[in-house]
């Protein structure tokens, strides 16, 4: 793969070298020297033939000035070359056919890849051009090879004035250049390959980077290969040595010098690259050669190889794989034959007694395998023999015995019962059918060892165990003749067990269990034999059973509701004995339900300075129960019921007192609220007569309710003044059908009122409507009140 921008690229035959030639841009530059023009107009595609190289023409191109890198605005001069004169030259920009001409030169401004291909000749390689705005740039030779003169350019934009330079080599300063503006290597190796970039400080402003430039020193030749004609030359015989390697295509004028070594000895040198000598009868010397380029320092050496000269083989030896005299019946034998010496190509036969059972062919040193599949009558002598041409040469024999190894192992289990018990005595048997005897048997409960026995003359053994709960499980046994344990497929034994005594786990989704859960009851007994069956209880009322065929334990789901409350237990029973779990306590909590609220106050209308109580209550609901009071959604306080029932809080009235009223009842699992009640405040009472009797003078306190019926229980006053003036007849009456029963925690109080009136007492008493009752009435005689002030 060529990389464009660099000298020249070593490349498949059938593919184009491009060769970049390279003219002075300014003669009167100090690298202007090292700036040549490659006279060629062919790229030669090389082929090594003893030596020698032969050529093929194809078109390359060349740049006028030298350089793949250049400021927007200049131009290059593409040519392109061939032996003798064509008809007609196309040029490539990228795929795409920029022009057909006459001429085999095109002037070009535009960065991208250049092409050209000339009538009856394949397209050329590409060149790269790049043409940068930047106002520093790099400028490089297209291709460098090992030992070449490299220059490199660090150029400003024309105007811009750079007082110092550096040179950076894979982001690393490699040199500062200061004023100038060329570095320069006289010999290029493969360790200046790299990332090259230029930065340049102007006199009165930042520094300037150019883009890198990717420079790959390419090789002038490979390392040299030494060749010997013929491969295999026999003792005695001559041999011709060539030193094989190829210059790059765009360096076919480079001569190299050769030189041929055996050992340390220095043989011969010459341009030719070949070497004629004679090899010894047993020659252990190793062989190698250097090429130098005579114009640079690139010298090459090649590999040291011993020639493989023909050599009779010694007598082979015959390795048994796996060693010893004694195989086993069924493995895989290797018998390996190996001569100590002997040029190959090397023939191995093996035999067993003289019987012929293969060959294999050794093409390089080494011995050679052959591999059979023992049986018994394998037994017997083995050799095998060694030839190369020069005769055949037989191993010493390897005697070999084959025995036959003990087969799987039968286990047999011989119970007094048809169904194993706790307590029984239980016989195993374990035999194989064939195998070399003395054979040990093993006996095994879940892959751990119960005991062993041998049988010395072949045959099977016994073991007798006396079985307990933990015996249940897989048996197997396993024989061995010192040739490979073989181990009895699995055979299960299954002891019955009574069932111990269940344990009963009640499982609820949340901490506390509230009606409606679902509740899991599972009942397990730790020991006894399956299947096993649950009966769940409440109270020793059976809820339900469950099965359990394969051991373990049991559930049963219950939907709670309040009667389920108490005491539950579980019942496992295996067929062996019904056995009782304790009994688990489970408490289900019932949610508060929707409290009530009752609003007491001390008189008819609720005044300011009256002290207030709200009564909260719910009528279901698990204690204990926090109940919250509110105003206008104002929490007011809380009271706790820790028995249930319901709670009260007193307030003070004042004038913003007045709205509504609301209570929540909570006992963690959800609040409830109440619906809201609403209270007027109204001004200061007046001060009663301190003489009156609380039974007779002092109002019952008027109650408030948020039940919905209280709308409709709405009390009639009747107040009736007789015309003495003095005497004044109060009654408190509700209309049949529309009485309201409270069973509430809170007390409740009947309405009544009392109004003063001057005037004498009388008997007289307002007319009663139909279908309605006296909750209250009084006759009394109204005395002036103390004092009109409202009450503080």
């Amino acid at each position: 793969m060529c990389s464009l921008g660099l000298l020249g690229c070593s490349t498949p035959r059938s593919k184009p070298t491009l060769l970049l030639l390279r003219k002075p841009l300014f003669r009167s530059q100090p690298w202007a020297g090292q700036v040549f023009m490659l006279l060629w107009v062919s790229v030669l595609v090389l082929a090594p033939i003893s030596g020698q190289f032969a050529a093929v023409s194809k078109p390359v191109i060349s740049l006028q000035p030298p350089w793949t890198v250049l400021f927007q605005g200049q131009a290059v001069t593409l040519t392109c070359h061939v032996a003798e004169d064509k008809k007609w030259y196309r040029w490539y920009l990228g795929t795409k056919i920029l022009r057909e001409i006459p001429s085999n030169t095109l002037q070009v401004q535009d960065s991208g890849e250049y092409k050209c291909e000339i009538q009856g000749l394949p397209q050329s390689d590409g060149v790269s051009l790049t043409f940068s705005p930047a106002e520093l740039i790099l400028q490089a030779p297209p291709s460098v090879f090992e030992g070449d003169s490299l220059t490199l350019m660090c150029r400003e934009k024309p105007g811009l004035s750079l007082k110092t330079r550096a040179l950076y080599k894979n982001d690393k300063k490699l040199i500062d250049l200061g004023k100038k503006s060329s570095f320069h290597i006289n010999h290029a190796g493969l360790k200046d390959s790299g990332e090259y970039r230029c930065i340049g400080s102007g006199t009165h402003c930042c520094a300037s980077s150019s883009d890198a430039v990717r420079i790959q020193v390419q090789e002038l030749f490979p390392r040299p290969i030494l060749r010997a004609n013929p491969s295999s030359p026999n003792p005695g015989e001559p041999v011709i040595l060539t030193c094989e390697t190829q210059l790059a295509a765009q360096k076919s004028d480079v001569r190299l010098w050769f030189q041929f070594f055996r050992d340390d000895w220095h043989l011969g040198s010459g341009w030719t690259g070949s070497l004629r000598t004679i090899v010894g009868k047993e020659d252990p010397s190793h062989y190698w050669c250097e090429a130098k380029a005579v114009s640079s320092r690139v010298l090459k050496s090649s590999q040291k190889v011993q020639l493989p000269v023909r050599i009779p083989v010694s007598r082979p030896v015959l390795t048994l794989s796996p060693p010893g005299p004694r195989a086993v019946e069924g493995d895989r034998l290797m018998l390996s034959c190996q001569a100590r010496r002997g040029s190959p190509r090397i023939l191995y036969q093996f035999y067993r007694g003289d019987v012929p059972l293969g060959s294999s062919s050794a093409p390089s040193a080494g011995g050679a395998s052959f591999t059979v599949t023992l049986s018994a009558e394998y037994s017997g002598t083995y050799f095998c023999t060694a030839d190369n041409g020069f005769g055949p040469q037989r191993s010493d024999p390897e005697s070999l015995s084959v025995t036959v190894p003990a087969s799987r192992p039968v286990l047999t289990l011989r119970a007094p019962r048809t169904r194993a018990v706790v307590g029984d005595m239980v016989e195993f048997r374990c035999e194989a059918h064939r195998g070399s005897p003395p054979i040990q048997y093993r006996f095994y409960h879940e892959d751990v060892i119960l005991g062993s026995s041998w049988a010395p003359s072949g045959g099977g053994v016994s073991f007798n165990l006396s079985l307990t709960a933990e015996h249940s499980g897989n048996y197997s046994c396993e024989a061995d003749n010192g040739l490979g344990a073989q181990h009895s497929e699995e055979t299960s034994l299954s002891v019955t067990v009574p069932v111990s005594h269940p344990t009963l786990t009640l499982r609820v989704p949340r901490a506390q269990a509230v009606v409606g859960d679902v509740v899991e009851l599972h009942c397990e007994a730790q020991s006894g034999s399956p299947p096993i069956r649950y009966r769940f209880y409440h109270e020793d009322i059976t809820l339900g059973s469950n099965s359990a065929p394969s051991g373990g334990g049991a559930s049963f789901n219950l939907s709670l509701t309040e009667e389920l409350s108490g005491n539950y237990s579980c019942e496992a029973d295996n067929g062996l004995g019904a056995q009782r779990s304790k009994t688990v306590p489970l408490s289900v909590t019932v949610p508060a339900s929707r409290p009530i609220l009752t609003l007491r106050a001390p008189g008819t209308r609720a005044m300011v300075g009256d002290m207030l109580e709200l009564c909260c209550e719910a009528q279901s609901g698990s204690p204990p129960i926090l109940y919250w009071f509110y105003h206008e959604d104002v929490i007011l306080g809380s009271i706790s019921a820790p028995s249930g029932g319901g709670a009260s809080f007193n307030l003070s009235l004042t004038a913003e007192r007045s709205g509504n009223y609301s209570c929540e009842a909570d006992n963690g699992l959800g609040a409830q609220r109440s619906e809201a009640v609403t209270l007027s405040v109204t001004g200061g009472r007046l001060t009663s007569d301190p003489s009156r009797s609380p039974s007779d003078s002092d109002p019952q306190e008027p109650t408030y309710y948020n039940v919905p019926g209280w709308m409709e229980l709405q009390p009639v006053y009747g107040n009736v003044n007789p015309k003495a003036g003095d005497v004044m007849y109060s009654e408190v009456r509700i209309q049949e059908g529309n009485r309201h029963a409270a069973a509430s925690n809170c007390a409740f109080g009947l309405l009544r009122t009392y109004l003063p009136s001057p005037g004498p007492a009388t008997s007289r008493r307002p007319s009663r409507p139909q279908h309605s009752s006296v909750i209250y009435s009084q006759v009394k005689v109204a005395s002036p009140p103390v004092s009109t002030a409202p009450r503080s």
